[in-house]
């Protein structure tokens, strides 16, 4: 199996289909009969199974970290991640601002470092910047193009975002779109990971912020992330690496979908529908996101 081939060809597909079929979709959507409660709850869902389940080998790699630093028990590895999860969740509750601009920051490079993973390694100078650049472009394209409604989600998370920032959001999108010319010249891609940006941009055109950044996040972020899972556990036969791909992955996932669930359910006490989703989409991948790349950086490290 191919990595970056399979890569190649599934950033082309999502590009084209991007281009046919989204707009069309996007008015289908937008219509008075389909309202957001619809669009909330199946995003919801898509996020809870298929989004976070490129995270749900993450106890894998906890135990390779485990028995790096020489402790026995490998089942340590779930107290200290669910740690790290609920520190996120309790820090958003107290500094919520400061929280998810860190959370923006830290998610800006994981997404441009984990796209950017096409079966090669870079190692070059300013490269995390380049990183962060690149996978801006999530952020910045809903603050753009939406931008009340992505003020209106960041409101619902408890942060109000009073100034506008248009002309800094717009340099550093140009600045991210710059950065693909860089990796795309140092991980000779040919320019199919332009694909990809150009995609996240066309996604947030046709599409409200929580649809564009669903797709973008579980087709093309996760499936991206799993692609590299497959490949390390059967280099020779995608299919079955796929299979106990799924295996290994499927407890994780359905555990972390029924917390979601039940969290989602706890918090329409409190909130309706709509904002109870949002909280738990979004601090919920706070909560997952800072201890998952802590895990990558600590395997990178430990394995040089």
């Amino acid at each position: 199996m191919n990595l970056y081939k399979i890569n190649k060809k599934y950033s082309l597909f999502l590009f084209f289909f991007s281009l046919l079929f989204l707009t069309l979709v996007s008015e289908i959507l937008e219509r008075k009969n389909i309202l957001i409660p619809f669009q909330a709850i199946t995003c919801f869902f898509l996020i809870s199974i298929i989004g976070v389940s490129h995270g749900a080998l993450d106890h894998l790699k906890g135990y390779k970290i485990i028995k790096f630093y020489g402790i026995k028990n490998k089942y340590y590895f779930y107290p200290i991640y669910v740690f790290f999860s609920l520190t996120v969740i309790i820090l958003w509750g107290i500094f919520p601002s400061l929280t998810l601009f860190l959370f923006l920051i830290v998610a800006s490079y994981h997404f441009g470092k984990e796209d950017s993973s096409i079966g090669s390694t870079i190692k070059k100078r300013f490269i995390s910047l380049l990183f962060f650049l690149k996978g801006s472009v999530v952020i910045l394209a809903p603050l753009l193009f939406h931008t009340e409604e992505t003020i209106k989600i960041f409101e619902t998370l408890n942060v109000n975002l009073t100034i506008s920032y248009d002309n800094l959001f717009i340099i550093l999108l140009i600045l991210s779109f710059l950065s693909n010319f860089y990796i795309i010249h140092w991980t000779n891609s040919g320019g199919f990971l332009m694909a990809d940006w150009l995609t996240i941009l066309i996604l947030n055109l046709s599409f409200s912020p929580l649809v564009a950044f669903t797709i973008y996040f579980c087709f093309l972020h996760s499936v991206r992330h799993s692609f590299a899972l497959i490949y390390d556990l059967n280099k020779d036969d995608f299919n079955k690496g796929l299979e106990k791909f799924i295996k290994k992955a499927l407890p994780l996932t359905i555990i972390t979908a029924i917390l979601f669930i039940v969290s989602a359910y706890f918090l329409t006490n409190y909130y309706v529908l709509n904002d109870a989703i949002l909280k738990v989409i979004f601090i919920g991948l706070a909560s997952l996101t800072f201890p998952h790349i802590l895990l990558e950086y600590l395997l990178e490290k430990n394995e040089k």
